[in-house]
C-alpha cells in the first residue's frame, strides 16, 4: 500500500512540475497555432501528443538511464527498477551520481539566469535586485561549478565530468531557445506552411522539455514512473494550448514558482549524488508547496 500511495505522489509531482514548467512552451504554441490551418491544428494537438509523450518524454529519460549504466543494455535500462535482479539494481545506483550531478547542475544553472538574466514579474522583492545585477550570472554559476567539481573529485572522477556535461548541455540548450524565440517571430510574420510550423513546434518541445526530463530524476529513477508523470503533464500542456492559455497568462507569477521548484530540485539532485540522504515525499511535496504558494499570488494579483 505504501509503495503504491509513494508511486501516487511521485506521478502527482512530475505532472505538475511537468505542467508548470512547460507554460512558456504552451504560450509559444498557441501563438504559432494561431496562424496555422483547422486541420493542422488539429492534427498537432491530437497526433502530436503521441510524440511529446511516448518519444519525447518516454525515449529521452530510457536513453539517459541507458547511457549512464550501459551494462544493463537498452531494454535493462527500462525494467532494472522494477527487477528484483540485485545486480541490476545495484548498477542503477552505482551510476545514478553521475546524472543526479550532472542533471542538478543543469536546473541550478537554469534558475540562475532565469534570476540574473530574464525579464520577469518580481514575486519576491529580492528578484529585482539579481536582475538589475544581472552580469553577476557568469561569475556565478562558474564559480559553483568550480566548487561542485572540486568536490566531485575528491570521490568520483565521473561525477565530476558528469557536472561539467551538464553545464555544457545548458548552454547549448539555452542557444537553441534563444534561436526558437527568435524564429518564432519569422513565422508569425511569414508565410510558412503549416508542415513548417509543426515541425518547429516539435522541436521547440522537444528542448523545452529536457528541463522537466531532468528535474524527473529528482522524483525518482524509475523511467516508467517519469513517463507517466510527465506524460500526463505534456497531456496538460496540450490542452492549455486548445483553450485555456490566456486564463493562463493572467497567472503571472507560475514561472516565477516552476524556477524555484527548479532550484530545489536541482540541489536535491546534487546533494543526492554526493549520497545525502533527500526523503522520497520532498521532491513532490516541496514542488507543490512551491507552485501553490505562487499560484496563490498570482490569483489575488488577477482578482
Amino acid at each position: 500500500m505504501s509503495n503504491i500511495l509513494s508511486s501516487g505522489l511521485i506521478i502527482f509531482g512530475l505532472c505538475l512540475f511537468e505542467s508548470i514548467s512547460s507554460i512558456d512552451n504552451a504560450i509559444i504554441n498557441a501563438e504559432v497555432l494561431s496562424g496555422m490551418g483547422e486541420k493542422a491544428r488539429r492534427w498537432f494537438l491530437c497526433w502530436g501528443i503521441l510524440f511529446a509523450v511516448f518519444v519525447v518524454r518516454g525515449l529521452l529519460p530510457w536513453l539517459i538511464v541507458w547511457f549512464t549504466t550501459p551494462q544493463l543494455g537498452f531494454l535493462g535500462a527500462l525494467t532494472a527498477t522494477f527487477s528484483g535482479d540485485a545486480r541490476a539494481l545495484a548498477a542503477v545506483e552505482e551510476s545514478s551520481p553521475v546524472l543526479l550531478i550532472g542533471g542538478g547542475v543543469f536546473l541550478v544553472f537554469l534558475f540562475f539566469h532565469w534570476l540574473f538574466l530574464e525579464e520577469k514579474r518580481y514575486g519576491l522583492g529580492v528578484e529585482k535586485f539579481f536582475y538589475v545585477n544581472g552580469l553577476w550570472f557568469y561569475s556565478v554559476v562558474s564559480v559553483l561549478l568550480c566548487l561542485i567539481v572540486w568536490f566531485a573529485l575528491k570521490g568520483n572522477h565521473m561525477m565530476a565530468f558528469g557536472a561539467v556535461v551538464g553545464s555544457t548541455a545548458f548552454f547549448i540548450t539555452h542557444g537553441f531557445k534563444n534561436s526558437a524565440e527568435r524564429k518564432e517571430e519569422d513565422l508569425l510574420r511569414s508565410q510558412a506552411s503549416d508542415i513548417s510550423k509543426i515541425l518547429y513546434l516539435e522541436v521547440i518541445d522537444t528542448t523545452f522539455s529536457i528541463d522537466g526530463i531532468l528535474g524527473a530524476f529528482a522524483f525518482t529513477m524509475s523511467v516508467p514512473l517519469i513517463l507517466l508523470g510527465n506524460g500526463l503533464g505534456a497531456v496538460v500542456v496540450r490542452n492549455l494550448t486548445k483553450g485555456n492559455i490566456e486564463r493562463v497568462k493572467k497567472y503571472v507569477y507560475l514561472k516565477n514558482g516552476a524556477m524555484y521548484s527548479v532550484l530545489f530540485l536541482g540541489l536535491f539532485m546534487i546533494l543526492k549524488s554526493f549520497h545525502i540522504h533527500i526523503p522520497e515525499w520532498a521532491s513532490p511535496v516541496v514542488t507543490s508547496a512551491v507552485i501553490v504558494y505562487f499560484f496563490m499570488k498570482s490569483r489575488r494579483l488577477a482578482k
